[in-house]
């Protein structure tokens, strides 16, 4: 069966509301750079969502790098949302690299990482407006 770009989108935005909630049970867990991953994955699957809406294609590259995939859209964004995808950059190395996941677990404060959740749930918002 042959899916439809609308059902392309869903299977890239169904997940969002989950990945975002475990974000928010690891930071109450105090597991800062783990929370962090979590919420660049919610970020990551919205952003490959919303290439799939700006582009020809249903199959968005394979990168988890979050300015690389709107910056492949023709979606404009603004420069503080820009630098704020390049620093959630560093957080989805948590879950694939141990040694670099021990350096970032000792640089994520409960602090950063609640600033970082806020962020993070205001560009979820403005993402899924982006896909309306």
């Amino acid at each position: 069966m042959v899916m439809t770009k609308k059902e392309h989108i869903n299977y890239w935005t169904k997940q969002v509301v989950d990945d975002f909630d475990c974000s928010n049970v690891l930071y109450k867990a105090s597991y800062y750079a783990q929370s962090l991953f979590w919420a660049h994955l919610a970020l990551e699957k919205l952003s490959k969502a919303l290439w799939i809406k700006t582009n020809e294609g249903n199959t968005p590259p394979f990168v988890h790098n979050l300015l690389r995939l709107i910056s492949l859209t023709n979606v404009t964004f603004s420069e503080d949302q820009l630098q704020f995808f390049n620093e959630m950059n560093m957080f989805q190395i948590k879950g694939r690299y141990p040694d670099y996941a021990e350096n970032l677990e000792e640089t994520v404060t409960k602090e950063i990482c609640e600033e970082y959740l806020n962020k993070t749930k205001e560009m979820i918002l403005c993402l899924q407006e982006k896909l309306q």
